[in-house]
């Protein structure tokens, strides 16, 4: 990843741009990444409720946001989010097993759940 120094840099950047465009996709994904990248995950977790807001029915965001709770410890909320994202269609199995963002939830009996719901749409899909 980036430096710190760029990263602050960026993030003050996009913050910034964001007291101008506060509905910007384009700015808060980006800024959700820095943040996420930098360890701000308290942060991270407000943009990401924000682009939950502005695509309701996008599998991805809503995948970043239950990504964003398990990183802050929020076990309940990052589950029902990633259900509600697999609801929505999110279907990357592989991914969903190995990201280091679901730690904190991957030895919880409702994320082994879901993961065998997803590979089972997986093979009937």
């Amino acid at each position: 990843g980036k430096g710190g120094e760029d990263l602050d840099f960026e993030i003050g950047f996009y913050e910034r741009i964001l007291k101008r465009l506060p509905d910007s996709l384009d700015v808060l994904m980006a800024l959700g990444n820095d943040y996420t990248e930098r360890g701000l995950h308290a942060k991270g977790v407000k943009v990401d409720e924000r682009l939950c807001g502005l695509r309701p029915t996008d599998p991805v965001v809503h995948y970043n946001l239950a990504c964003s709770y398990s990183l802050v410890g929020q076990v309940d909320q990052a589950i029902a989010m990633l259900e509600h994202a697999v609801t929505l269609g999110y279907h990357d199995c592989a991914y969903l097993q190995r990201d280091p963002d679901l730690d904190t939830i991957r030895r919880d009996p409702r994320y082994q759940a879901l993961v065998e719901r997803v590979t089972r749409e997986q093979m009937t899909a």
